[in-house]
């Protein structure tokens, strides 16, 4: 509430509706004098910050302790207590990938290891001082040292690309010459991926263990858009699952899928906390901890979808299961997709 003057005048500013009272009934907006001071800015500022703290925290713990009360209730109507469930998902989806991403960055070397040369990395030796770097090349090169422009082309020589379609074109006028003999007939997703794969040979030199890096770097910035295509997808098994109960409109599955991921993204920044925690006191018993949270959240659905859905034990059981086996399918295919899709485009 602002401690702005009642405005005198009776219509709303904001629709020029006739007023009765300290709101409009048309759009919500306050009837006030619409001159503010610095004052009242920075006053209204932290009234909303603690605002929406308050709500935040004191939905969180709702969801926390009560499994599939807040989608109950929303559909039930009763949503001025508690934060909008959209608002929630994008601010705790932000805030999860934010931190994922920043102090928990993935290291795709683990990965793909670069290639070596006598006990060294290519990029190693290139950085080497020239006296250093001509003995490491005559050790690989019968005792004849090579140059720098030698070196790179030895280099070339051991990358022979990656081959994920099999085929070892080199390039895509060899490609379509084969095509046109009509030696290979291929289809129209065949010949997208060799014409990719030729052209990322030549993009990244040949060197594949490079290319892998950059997929996987790709795929795993793809993750939050995995996740928010696959929420109407979650919903959508719910409404399969659910489908005598007419009662529950598909907002309504939605409103519970929302709520899951919300918490599902809290449970993670907590593993996330504990991972940090280990790493830096080395505290192994830790990893127990870890495994229980990652376990409670399949406890914690199956009690969602026993009060949310108001159905026995067995039934619920028996859903729980189809609804994990349908999500894990959809996982795997929304994965494969995205990894063609950043396939064709890194």
């Amino acid at each position: 509430m602002s401690h702005l003057k009642e405005r005198t005048e009776k219509n709303c500013l904001n629709c020029n509706a006739e007023i009765i009272g300290k709101y409009c009934h048309i759009c919500g907006q306050e009837n006030i004098h619409p001159k503010e001071t610095v004052w009242h800015l920075v006053n209204h500022f932290f009234q909303d910050i603690t605002h929406f703290d308050g709500k935040f925290f004191s939905t969180v713990g709702l969801l926390i302790r009560k499994p599939g009360f807040l989608p109950a209730e929303y559909i039930a109507g009763r949503r001025a207590s508690y934060l909008n469930p959209i608002r929630m998902y994008v601010f705790t989806s932000a805030v999860f990938f934010l931190i994922f991403f920043s102090f928990f960055p993935v290291n795709t070397k683990s990965f793909v290891n670069d290639l070596t040369i006598d006990g060294r990395t290519a990029a190693e030796i290139r950085k080497l001082p020239t006296d250093s770097f001509m003995a490491v090349t005559a050790r690989i090169n019968d005792g004849v040292p090579l140059n720098r422009e030698q070196f790179e082309k030895h280099v070339d020589s051991l990358q022979d690309g990656f081959h994920l379609t099999g085929s070892r074109y080199k390039s895509k006028q060899e490609y379509d010459s084969i095509l046109a003999k009509g030696i290979k007939k291929h289809n129209w997703l065949q010949r997208k991926l060799i014409y990719r794969e030729i052209e990322a040979n030549e993009t990244y030199h040949n060197d594949s263990k490079q290319f892998f890096r950059t997929l996987l770097t790709a795929m795993i910035h793809n993750f939050p858009k995995m996740f928010f295509i696959s929420l109407p997808l979650f919903a959508l098994f719910l409404k399969a699952l659910y489908w005598r109960h007419k009662e529950y409109f598909y907002v309504s599955h939605g409103m519970f899928s929302i709520y899951l991921y919300i918490f599902v993204f809290i449970i993670l920044l907590f593993l996330m906390a504990v991972k940090g925690l280990i790493a830096a006191l080395h505290w192994e018993w830790l990893e127990y901890l870890r495994g229980a949270l990652l376990l409670y959240i399949f406890i914690y659905e199956y009690k969602a979808l026993r009060n949310f859905y108001r159905q026995g034990r067995g039934k619920t059981i028996l859903k729980f299961i189809l609804l994990n086996t349908l999500s894990f399918v959809m996982i795997m295919i929304l994965f494969i997709m995205f990894l063609l899709f950043s396939f064709m485009n890194v």
